[in-house]
Protein backbone atom coordinates (compact mmCIF):
# COMPACT_ATOMS: atom_id res chain seq x y z
CA UNK A 1 0.00 0.00 0.00
CA UNK A 2 2.53 1.99 1.01
CA UNK A 3 5.14 1.53 -2.22
CA UNK A 4 2.15 2.30 -4.58
CA UNK A 5 1.22 5.74 -2.32
CA UNK A 6 4.71 6.74 -3.05
CA UNK A 7 4.72 5.52 -7.09
CA UNK A 8 1.95 7.88 -7.43
CA UNK A 9 3.31 11.03 -5.67
CA UNK A 10 4.85 13.32 -8.96
CA UNK A 11 8.27 14.53 -9.05
CA UNK A 12 11.75 12.79 -8.85
CA UNK A 13 12.68 10.55 -6.12
CA UNK A 14 14.16 13.67 -3.60
CA UNK A 15 10.19 15.59 -4.09
CA UNK A 16 8.63 11.96 -3.57
CA UNK A 17 10.52 11.88 -0.10
CA UNK A 18 9.97 15.50 0.94
CA UNK A 19 5.67 15.03 -0.02
CA UNK A 20 5.52 11.81 1.98
CA UNK A 21 6.89 13.81 4.71
CA UNK A 22 4.03 16.61 4.61
CA UNK A 23 1.64 14.37 3.99
CA UNK A 24 2.79 12.23 7.24
CA UNK A 25 3.44 15.70 9.54
CA UNK A 26 -0.33 16.41 7.90
CA UNK A 27 -1.92 13.48 9.06
CA UNK A 28 0.26 13.94 12.80
CA UNK A 29 -0.91 17.38 13.23
CA UNK A 30 -4.54 16.32 12.62
CA UNK A 31 -4.63 13.12 14.63
CA UNK A 32 -3.07 15.56 17.66
CA UNK A 33 -4.87 18.03 16.99
CA UNK A 34 -8.28 16.76 16.02
CA UNK A 35 -9.49 13.08 16.41
CA UNK A 36 -7.17 12.71 20.01
CA UNK A 37 -8.82 14.96 22.07
CA UNK A 38 -12.10 14.00 20.30
CA UNK A 39 -11.63 10.67 21.83
CA UNK A 40 -10.06 12.00 25.38
CA UNK A 41 -13.65 13.88 25.62
CA UNK A 42 -15.36 10.60 24.85
CA UNK A 43 -13.41 8.06 27.06
CA UNK A 44 -12.97 8.69 30.80
CA UNK A 45 -9.61 7.31 31.30
CA UNK A 46 -8.80 9.72 33.58
CA UNK A 47 -11.22 9.37 36.00
CA UNK A 48 -10.00 7.24 39.11
CA UNK A 49 -12.13 5.82 41.40
CA UNK A 50 -9.68 5.69 44.09
CA UNK A 51 -11.00 8.41 46.99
Amino acid sequence: MYAWLFRQLPGPFWVRILLSAAILAGALFVLFEVVFPLLADLTHLTDSTVG
